[in-house]
């Protein structure tokens, strides 16, 4: 299981100081998204950005960022939590004096990577934000993070009649583990990096275990 990241500085003094200001800001009772999913996130945009070679900057800024608002996940305008959270974000960021064109960047990223809003990521940034969240959601972390969600909408675990959907289509509405074969064991093939997809091969094999 991955256990919360312990940060070591940030390597520019703009991303410190947001992070300060982001903390208080999120405060999601669910654990599924609450602020020690956010720095897991953060750290794999670093990760994946280092190796990938993209703007450390700009990815870990969205990942600090990506949380500052969310609908409801049956909320009927939750496709629209990208959109709204990059707005947030950009009078965050306009609040501690970013350059305009960061805040463009920054922006482009969390308006698209959330998974249900199904959005394409133009940019390398805003692909390794996508592929950082959707790893959070695989292993032993995202087990457990679905879970939390379904607790969180009185969402029954499984079917009890056919739990592993071997007879029906799998309705993730309906019960958690349906969650599994809508979304989570396709999360690998839908990876954009060459590092988020090695990252996720043992994750993936954790989940296929459970």
């Amino acid at each position: 299981m991955t256990s919360t990241p312990e940060l070591s500085p940030w390597p520019t003094a703009r991303l410190n100081r947001l992070q300060a200001s982001v903390t208080g800001r999120c405060t999601a009772q669910d654990p599924a998204h609450d602020w020690q999913h956010v720095l897991r996130v953060a750290m794999t945009t670093r990760q994946l950005a280092e190796a990938e070679g993209g703007d450390i900057e700009t990815v870990v800024a969205a990942a600090l960022c990506h949380e500052l608002f969310n609908y409801p996940k049956n909320h009927p305008e939750s496709h629209r939590s990208g959109e709204v959270c990059a707005a947030h974000a950009t009078d965050l960021l306009t609040e501690l004096d970013w350059p305009s064109e960061r805040i463009l960047a920054v922006s482009a990223c969390i308006r698209v990577h959330g998974f249900s809003a199904g959005l394409t990521a133009e940019t390398l940034e805003a692909r390794i934000l996508q592929d950082a969240d959707r790893l959070d959601a695989i292993g032993a972390i995202g087990i457990a993070r679905c879970f939390a969600t379904c607790s969180a909408m009185g969402r029954p675990f499984y079917d009890p009649a056919d739990p592993f959907c071997q007879e029906r289509q799998p309705d993730d509405q309906a019960w958690g583990v349906d969650h599994f074969y809508r979304k989570l064991l396709h999360i690998p093939e839908r990876l954009h990096t060459a590092s988020a997809r090695a990252m996720a091969t043992e994750r993936i094999r954790f989940v296929h275990a459970f």
